[in-house]
């Protein structure tokens, strides 16, 4: 297959392909509308500039994690459809700062929050998001939830600094790239997962066994995101890429081509990097066994997804776990795309 032709047009929008639209058509479009309702809870001089994020900031799908999880223990409620809107405000700022951070003007084919306004609002404008969602947390009885929700944006805002303070550091290990990516990225796929099981009060086997599976799928969905950093179209994609490389972040193919070179090869990569450059593929593939690179770490990323497949055997079968099992199924297609 070939990424540049074959690849679905949207990394979020190819996953969310795999969710049964059947099942969740309704449960998204209240998710839509609540929204919507949302940014009406902000002041009128800022409720522009939040419709603007909420309507282009992807396909729900931490929201869809949340009621599928519900649905494959027992079907979704109002809670479910409040947590899924907590966790995708939280998503939705994080997103913000990350185009802050990378420099980033297009996502999802649309300006940039930073590209159409600044940063010094950008910011300002994630902050309030983050504070937002962290209000609405607080809205349940049980403060369990509450204390989850901030665990886990604690976690993504945590996994993003650290990534930060590593960039161009040849030092970087391949456990520190997956213990990063699993806060930055899977902390909102496994809280999804975990508090969408633990609204119906499922035993703690359950409620681990779907944390796993949220964290191994979201870890999963960011060693495909890297790959395809490198392999994709960025007209195709959606968003600006080369982004990691120019900023310096050592995503697992760049870790795995820096494994494989020889010292003369490592040095000649890090002066690269520390040139804080744009850098030509064509160069990083005269350097070392740059096609093996991303064979590896598309092997890990599939993985994954085989351990995410296990843990569902905690569920009974119903349209709910299949479709847990659909995105699993889609994961390992759009991985296998990014092979050379």
């Amino acid at each position: 297959m070939n990424p540049k032709t074959d690849t679905p047009a949207d990394l979020a929008a190819s996953l969310a392909a795999a969710f049964p639209t059947d099942l969740l058509r309704g449960d998204l479009e209240s998710v839509e509308a609540a929204i919507r309702e949302q940014s009406r809870a902000f002041d009128p001089a800022v409720e522009p500039y939040v419709a603007y994020l909420c309507g282009t900031s992807g396909k729900r799908i931490r929201p869809a994690l949340v009621f599928l999880a519900g649905g494959a223990t027992g079907g979704s409620h109002a809670g479910h459809l409040k947590i899924a809107i907590t966790l995708e405000l939280i998503h939705i700022a994080t997103l913000v700062h990350d185009d802050i951070i990378d420099g980033a003007e297009i996502r999802r084919q649309a300006p940039t929050a930073n590209a159409k306004w600044g940063s010094a609002l950008s910011v300002l404008l994630g902050d309030c998001l983050f504070a937002h969602a962290l209000r609405l947390s607080t809205e349940f009885d049980d403060q369990r939830i509450g204390r989850k929700v901030a665990q886990a944006a604690n976690e993504v805002c945590t996994g993003e600094i650290v990534q930060t303070q590593r960039r161009f550091d040849f030092q970087l290990s391949r456990t520190d790239y997956f213990e990063i990516i699993r806060k930055k990225t899977a902390a909102l796929f496994s809280a999804a997962m975990e508090l969408g099981a633990m609204l119906n009060d499922q035993p703690d086997a359950v409620v681990e066994a779907l944390y796993d599976y949220g964290s191994l799928i979201g870890t999963a969905y960011q060693v495909y995101d890297d790959c395809l950093d490198l392999t994709g179209d960025e007209a195709d994609v959606g968003k600006t890429l080369r982004t990691d490389l120019n900023k310096g972040k050592l995503t697992l193919p760049i870790l795995n081509l820096i494994a494989s070179a020889t010292e003369r090869q490592r040095d000649k990569l890090n002066r690269l990097f520390l040139q804080k450059e744009p850098i030509d593929l064509a160069a990083l593939a005269s350097i070392a066994d740059y096609e093996g690179a991303i064979e590896s770490a598309v092997d890990s990323g599939v993985a994954l997804v085989r351990q995410a497949r296990e843990r569902l055997a905690v569920l009974e079968d119903n349209p709910h776990t299949r479709g847990l099992h659909q995105i699993a199924n889609l994961l390992d297609t759009l991985l296998l795309s990014c092979r050379q």
